[in-house]
């Protein structure tokens, strides 16, 4: 298997900070049936630009799960292992139904993958969805240059002097003009259009939409019959539905924007028991009252170091986000439950008074390790403990433990 015939052209990454990176570029024309993932835009005959907030991921596989990761959405994703691609794609290891990430940065992108699963390599799979990628970048220059500058916004392009070319000037004034996610809703352009059912359970589930991943909806299908609804819903539909429980997917973006979340979330607690993770660990802290600010560059990877407060035990984590639950944005209904080592970002809390709790990274791990996947089993519990009753099984399914052991 070998990727398709597609000509490398020399190109340019710009960062709104001045900097700029050599590589090569695959301008892909818009797939069929549609346009891609929305970037910059270029003067009429000119390929658009890919431009978004940059940001580094450390995974080493995983690479596809991370390109359908929703929560991506209006990034540009800089991949710190040198050779993605390797293993081509799989239909089973979609995260959603398509990339909602604005462009892709690597080292080297590999043109013959080699894995019985896959079905075409990465460059077949980039040009089907209108997804630009720079490859040749000097991925540790740049790593460092987001680290020390933060995530900042970004664009590429060809700069060969050829058919639709930039010139690095004008790919520094795209960057610049790029907005970062900040006060952007960008959970709109991610959530589903109307309600749908997943799984078999035990366990009757509400599960808000606000960009959710299918190896979220596969880990919550051991414990419940999930519905999941659009991050517009009401709280009062919600609650009319009678749910042994609501679930707060991960989302992209600015928790302070996502319209109307926060309310809504408030409209649910004390009436129904809550399990939030990533973005919706931060509007649960939001609908409780607390504050949350965007951390420099973000965590996004598959190797956090994340202490769980009641055990000590530590959990490898997967993670991408770019917002955190600021400390002491809050009172005493709110315990803190997890710590990330790295940096001490709240990672979870639980709430003293009523039924919900969340964390900050993915239990899920769609890519990374298995090691909070236990979550999924409190979660049970906690309906449990609630009242719920399920059908059979409901009490296995729940053995995990306690948030509070």
């Amino acid at each position: 298997m070998t990727a398709p015939e597609m000509e490398w052209r020399e190109g340019l990454l710009a960062l709104a900070d001045g900097s700029v990176f050599e590589g090569e570029v695959l301008g892909f024309d818009a797939p069929e049936g549609g346009a891609g993932p929305e970037g910059g835009a270029g003067p009429e005959g000119r390929t658009p630009a890919a431009a978004g907030e940059v940001v580094f991921n450390t995974v080493m596989t995983g690479y596809q799960e991370v390109l359908t990761d929703p929560s991506y959405a209006g990034q540009m994703i800089a991949f710190t292992y040198p050779h993605i691609g390797n293993y081509g794609v799989a239909p089973d290891d979609y995260e959603s139904r398509r990339p909602f990430c604005r462009g892709v940065i690597v080292r080297e992108l590999t043109g013959r993958p080699s894995n019985w699963r896959a079905v075409e390599p990465l460059a077949g799979f980039l040009r089907r969805h209108g997804l630009q990628v720079i490859s040749g970048v000097d991925t540790r220059r740049l790593t460092r240059r987001l680290r020390d500058g933060g995530a900042m916004p970004g664009a590429f392009g060809p700069v060969d002097a050829g058919p639709g070319s930039y010139d690095e000037a004008s790919l520094v004034d795209l960057a610049r003009a790029e907005p970062t996610t900040d006060g952007r809703d960008l959970v709109a352009e991610v959530t589903c259009a109307s309600p749908y059912r997943y799984g078999d359970g035990p366990f009757e589930v509400v599960a808000y939409d606000f960009g959710i991943k299918r190896n979220i909806l596969r880990n919550l299908a051991r414990i419940a019959t999930v519905t999941v609804v659009p991050a517009s819903t009401p709280a009062g539909e919600v609650i009319d539905m009678a749910p042994d429980g609501v679930f707060l997917s991960n989302g992209p973006g600015d928790p302070a924007a996502v319209a109307g979340a926060t309310g809504t979330v408030r409209g649910l607690l004390d009436k129904l028991p809550v399990f939030g993770i990533c973005l919706g660990h931060q509007i649960l802290a939001q609908a409780l009252g607390a504050s949350t600010y965007k951390l420099p560059f973000g965590h996004h990877g598959g190797n956090h170091p994340v202490r769980r407060l009641a055990t000590g035990a530590i959990e490898i984590t997967s993670q991408n986000h770019n917002y955190a639950v600021a400390p002491g944005s809050f009172g005493d209904a709110i315990r803190v439950s997890h710590i990330n080592l790295n940096d001490g970002v709240i990672e979870g809390f639980i709430c003293t008074d009523i039924p919900a709790f969340s964390v900050q990274y993915h239990p899920e791990a769609g890519p990374g390790p298995h090691d909070a996947r236990y979550l999924f089993g409190e979660f049970a519990e906690l309906m449990r403990r609630c009242g719920a009753t399920g059908r059979a099984g409901a009490a296995s399914a729940a053995g995990q433990g306690s948030l509070s052991a």
